[in-house]
């Protein structure tokens, strides 16, 4: 990675205004936020700044304000959960973004090694657009770029893209990370590769799988989106989730794969219930004999055998997507079992694990296991989109 992007410790940070493009647009509950997640990996990048004696800049979005300026989306209210994780004092700037002339005055006038959030880059129109005379204005602010931003990095803004050309910039220390065990995933992984795909519609999920069948060595379809593949094999699903109108597409995704010599990995068996509400009688069924009033909410034991077994072959495994509803009890068995045999084998050294996603990262803290795999992505889309094999603006603006 390292010829590729220029890192961090390749500019020079000393006395240095550093716009540190953050993701702060973390989730609030009784107006605090509620996961901090975010914001711890971007501690170190901001330590690292002021060490020496930079002012580390940050510039974020928040919300959906719709390129107007609106105190509900407003940057200050996380200035507290910074303060907290970097146990300093962070100072907020104010600014609608048509002129930083105070915004450069408040930079200027605030001591070396300060932390400063500015305010919601989305608060002007520019930011979504990329535009280059938003860009400008921001880049007046600064001296050097970081961008520590992985999560926001599938976007093409002025703050993530048109901005890293205006300035030396370089990436983050959280960002570098997250490049480097995306490397390790798909880009040059130890083999064999063994993916794991679950979730709830194929739909959502078309090009990821269509991507990953030329790429990994196996593929675990599981979640809902399980019960289409099976659906388009012949199989009735009963009451599942089902997309039935995308049997071809499954189809379609299999001969890719057989064509790749990737093998697909389905459930083949299926807990099964008449209702989804939590604690519900539940019946276990091989998926050739489902029962036409019932749904399949979870992997039953034979297929967490066998995905284990995949596993156990595998140096590599790549992970989006839980297995059943985990959510619900009983529907939690595969997801759980499955996340805590990739967390043994990470732990003893025999596989590198990198997971990602919303659901997925929820899925791992559920099951106990969210520090125990070489790597998970809090970045979501930005996540998703590399799984797929698309170019990242914002990863790409970075480029030596």
């Amino acid at each position: 990675m390292r010829a590729t992007f220029k890192t961090l410790d390749e500019l020079d940070l000393t006395n240095k205004r550093v716009l540190l493009r953050a993701d702060l647009n973390a989730p609030m509950a009784n107006g605090k936020v509620s996961d901090a997640t975010r914001i711890e990996r971007l501690i170190p990048t901001i330590r690292e700044i002021v060490r020496h004696d930079g002012k580390a800049i940050l510039l974020s979005h928040f919300g959906r304000p719709k390129g107007k300026v609106d105190p509900e989306f407003s940057l200050e209210k996380i200035c507290s959960a910074v303060a907290d994780q970097t146990s300093r004092q962070v100072g907020f700037v104010a600014t609608d973004w048509t002129d930083v002339s105070a915004a450069a005055k408040a930079i200027d006038d605030a001591p070396v090694g300060s932390v400063l959030i500015m305010e919601n880059t989305r608060f002007h129109p520019g930011e979504e657009a990329n535009d280059i005379e938003l860009a400008k204005r921001m880049a007046s602010l600064g001296d050097v770029y970081v961008n520590d931003a992985f999560s926001a990095a599938h976007r093409a803004h002025a703050s993530t893209s048109a901005l890293a050309h205006l300035l030396p910039a370089a990436v983050g220390l959280a960002m570098q990370a997250e490049l480097e065990a995306l490397e390790a995933g798909l880009g040059k992984p130890k083999k064999p590769v063994v993916a794991i795909v679950g979730g709830a519609k194929v739909s959502s999920k078309i090009d990821l799988l269509e991507n990953l069948a030329s790429k990994v060595d196996g593929l675990v379809i599981g979640g809902g989106m399980a019960n289409t593949f099976l659906h388009a094999q012949g199989y009735g699903v009963g009451k599942s989730l089902c997309e039935k109108d995308l049997k071809e597409t499954a189809l379609r995704i299999m001969d890719k794969a057989i064509d790749s010599g990737c093998a697909i990995i389905l459930p083949i068996d299926a807990v099964m219930a008449w209702h989804f509400k939590a604690d519900t009688p539940t019946r276990l069924y091989g998926v050739d004999a489902m029962d036409n009033d019932a749904m399949m909410l979870d992997i039953g034991p034979s297929s967490i055998e066998r995905i284990i077994g995949a596993i156990d072959d595998a140096h590599t495994v790549i992970w989006n997507g839980p297995m059943g509803a985990f959510e619900t009890n009983p529907f939690n068995a595969g997801t759980v079992a499955i996340a805590k045999h990739i967390a043994k084998r990470t732990h003893e050294g025999m596989l590198v694990s990198v997971a990602g996603g919303g659901d997925t990262v929820s899925a791992l803290a559920y099951a106990g296991v969210k520090d125990d795999f070489t790597y998970v992505s809090t970045a979501g889309g930005a996540f998703l989109e590399w799984m797929e094999g698309k170019p990242l603006p914002g990863v790409d603006a970075l480029k030596k």
